[in-house]
């Protein structure tokens, strides 16, 4: 809904600000989280230098998809990339991490793929925007895993290298008299708060995925698509059609097979005690060895 309110605003220029303004917060985030120290310890690997170059590459990326998504109609097909990015997560840990999959996990993702078969034969178009939406965030998860950087500072330092770019981009544009900030008090305000509406998710989110067993974060990741869909064809008024229903149903049942896997898998798990579960921050010794350097995937938004 944000971004449909700056729908007059090119995506480029929305990324910038979102970038720009995101970086300040951000840092007050990481300091008050004692994150500067870890992050200086990463930066000193080239290994971990090279991966977060990566990383922002494929965040900054999959971020301008998205936006110009929303503004110009496909955020239906927007929404079916963060339904199939589950199953693409799970595709990448077998082919990267060499990750068996369960008979539940692997009629998942067939059932998955059947349902973008389904949409390119009968809907006659490659869903081109929710495959890329899916696979650049998977593979911005993959990448993240290896950096060895908490989610919080590794946003912090993607948003760092991508902002001298925005603020040149920003700076060319306000000198040409084509940015959108300045233009208006409502526009300005609204660009304004890209960084609170980037960076207050994403410390939300660095807090729940501490505290949240790890079941519970898998459910709750499905409603921000839920949502999407729920406006694109409700509020919207994107074209619902009985492909999309086919295809969606497709995406749906095999998320379901999969989530009820995760649930019986993690529930064969002994829980943490009480005292070790109330506690802000978890370690690996504390939690569950199925949930063991498996803290979510990195923040989307």
């Amino acid at each position: 809904m944000y971004f449909k309110a700056l729908s007059g605003v090119p995506p480029i220029e929305i990324l910038c600000h979102r970038v720009a303004w995101s970086v300040a917060l951000l840092a007050a985030a990481v300091a008050l989280a004692g994150g500067f120290a870890e992050l200086r310890r990463a930066l000193g690997s080239r290994r971990a230098r090279l991966t977060l170059g990566a990383t922002t590459v494929l965040i900054s990326g999959n971020w301008l998809l998205y936006i110009w998504a929303v503004n110009s109609g496909h955020l239906l097909e927007a929404s079916l990339g963060y339904f199939v990015n589950p199953l693409v997560n799970v595709l990448l840990g077998v082919v990267f991490l060499r990750e068996s999959l369960s008979r539940a996990q692997g009629l998942a993702v067939a059932l998955a793929g059947a349902g973008v078969l389904w949409m390119v034969l009968s809907y006659g178009r490659f869903p081109w925007i929710s495959l890329t939406l899916a696979t650049t965030f998977g593979l911005y998860g993959l990448l993240r895993k290896s950096a060895g950087v908490g989610a919080l500072s590794g946003l912090f330092c993607e948003t760092a290298l991508l902002a001298p770019a925005a603020l040149l981009y920003l700076g060319l544009a306000a000198g040409a008299g084509s940015g959108a900030f300045g233009s208006g008090w409502r526009i300005s305000l609204l660009l304004a708060a890209a960084g609170a509406i980037t960076a207050v998710p994403l410390v939300w989110f660095a807090v729940a995925v501490r505290r949240l067993r790890l079941s519970t974060m898998g459910f709750l990741q499905y409603l921000a698509p839920s949502l999407q869909f729920a406006l694109a064809v409700w509020l919207y008024r994107e074209p619902f059609t009985r492909s999309h229903l086919t295809t969606f149903g497709f995406i749906w049942t095999s998320l379901g097979l999969y989530t009820w896997d995760a649930v019986r898998r993690l529930g064969s798990v002994e829980p943490p005690s009480v005292a070790t579960a109330s506690r802000p921050s978890s370690r690996a010794g504390t939690r569950p060895a199925a949930a063991r350097g498996r803290s979510g995937p990195p923040p989307r938004r």
